[in-house]
């Protein structure tokens, strides 16, 4: 199995060919074990029905006829690859040129796949900048690329005759992929090892590659990297106009309003407006009295009060809050301001200038208020960031911070894919972290200082809490690492 037969196999497809299910992807029937792995990590990623460019053809279009594509596009620089895949994909479109050349008359995707067929380019660099002109800012670019660890092995194989005889190819490490997506003015988001084993042996090839390639240090070992990426830079359309919305969760925080409507500033850009949206859960201590009589006395804010009714939990009433928004931008601020409101223009312009898709704030890198928060509190926080940094494979620091910010467009690919996970987070913080990680979204983390509370007690139940936390958290490794 060579890098160039991974990039380009000419092999005739199968008559008759049926469908496998793997882990709940359909792969076609026919094709080599490692071929079905590959396809399976590239559908894990990317949905049905998304723009979708692939560079370097897999199976003479076979990859890219899975994904399903609302609009496909394979480019290769194989003339005899183009025509059987125009014969056997007519539904797509093919172009004949090489990757360093290739001229998509301005076109822009979803979704960029580059399935192992950096191996034979002569610029890499050239290539990846050709593909940061086709993305947009939430253009989502994957990489499948041989780990050059695994570089004796094939070339004992090809000695060996197990292997077909290959030209001179790239092997590049981690580190290089990184350096020349930076090179590209792209950055990349997550990156995993995958396949330690590329045969189909029976239990033993399911448990390495679904399970152990997932813990240290036998990710370094896998076969293949996989990397995503997005461009860097700005967000044009937040940059020119964007509403933000603002989302307070309230429950008997009577004492808090006055200071959640005075201090929160106007975060709207070029005329865009600023929106304070409370969502009252059945408050007993005038909560809901005190917000009207705010949105009577602040006519000059665009502010509303809805009550939660009969849901339950922090998250249902940010849901709620989100689904009642009207802005671009969407926001999550807690009733008790322990996170003072004047911070959040810097998650703002987090949002717009790119630097993060949702902004999370951390409270565990600046000295807390005493009594701002407890210490097993503090302990269970920690546990948590580096529990959860492992599972999404982006850094987060601080899991239960109620200061998060996302745009709406990505909040509702969120909302859609929210079966993936259920709907089972009182807190909203985990449906939204998650939510991220499975949409492929850049998380940004901004340190806040955490004051203590001087108003209403808190409705956090450490060891309950705790041990919900813990049951989601077995939940996320089922659904993000054994897949």
């Amino acid at each position: 199995m060579s890098q160039a037969e991974t990039a380009t196999s000419h092999s005739p497809e199968e008559p008759g060919r049926r469908s496998v299910p793997v882990t709940g992807v359909s792969i076609p029937r026919g094709k080599s074990y490692y071929t079905r792995e590959l396809f399976r990590l590239f559908r894990t990623h990317v949905p049905e029905g998304a723009s979708v460019l692939e560079i370097g053809l897999r199976q003479r279009g076979d990859l890219l006829a899975s994904l399903k594509p609302g609009r496909g596009v394979g480019l290769d620089a194989d003339a005899s690859v183009i025509e059987a895949a125009r014969a056997g994909h007519p539904g797509l479109t093919f172009i004949h040129a090489r990757a360093e050349e290739a001229d998509l008359g301005g076109e822009t995707f979803d979704f960029i796949l580059l399935s192992t067929g950096l191996a034979q380019v002569t610029d890499v660099q050239a290539v990846l900048e050709r593909v940061r002109r086709a993305c947009r800012p939430d253009t989502r670019v994957i990489v499948a690329y041989h780990n050059a660890l695994w570089e004796p092995i094939l070339r004992l194989a090809t000695a060996l005759g197990l292997r077909r005889q290959t030209g001179a190819q790239n092997w590049l490490s981690m580190q290089d992929l990184l350096n020349l997506a930076y090179l590209a003015d792209m950055e990349v988001i997550r990156k995993s090892g995958e396949v330690l084993l590329p045969m189909p042996v029976p239990f033993l090839a399911a448990f390495l590659n679904h399970f152990l390639v997932r813990f240290w240090p036998w990710h370094h070992f896998g076969l293949i990297h996989l990397l995503i990426a997005k461009p860097r830079g700005p967000v044009p359309e937040l940059q020119k106009s964007a509403k933000v919305s603002v989302i307070i969760p309230t429950r008997n925080e009577r004492g808090n309003i006055e200071g959640a409507v005075t201090r929160t500033p106007e975060l709207g850009i070029g005329g865009g407006g600023t929106e304070i949206i409370f969502v009252d859960g059945n408050s007993t201590d005038g909560t809901q009295e005190e917000i009207q009589k705010w949105i009577r006395a602040r006519p000059d804010r665009d502010m509303k009060l809805i009550l939660q009714g009969s849901g339950k939990g922090k998250g249902d009433a940010v849901r709620k809050g989100f689904a009642a928004a009207t802005g671009d931008i969407l926001m999550i601020l807690d009733a008790d301001l322990t996170v003072a409101p004047e911070v959040l223009p810097r998650f703002v312009d987090a949002i717009v200038s790119g630097k993060g898709e949702l902004i999370n704030g951390t409270r565990l890198v600046y000295p807390m208020d005493q009594q701002a928060m407890r210490f097993l509190n503090k302990l269970g926080n920690r546990f948590f960031s580096m529990l959860f940094t492992w599972l999404l494979n982006q850094p987060i620091r601080d899991t239960l911070c109620g200061t998060k910010v996302l745009s709406r467009k990505h909040y509702d690919i969120i909302a859609k894919n929210r079966a993936y996970f259920g709907d089972f987070d009182p807190f909203g913080d985990f449906d939204l972290l998650l939510g991220a990680c499975k949409a492929n979204l850049k998380i940004c983390e901004i340190p806040v200082h955490y004051g203590a509370r001087t108003y209403g007690t808190t409705n956090i139940s450490r060891f309950r809490d705790g041990a919900l936390l813990l049951k989601m958290s077995w939940f996320a490794f089922r659904r993000l690492k054994i897949r």
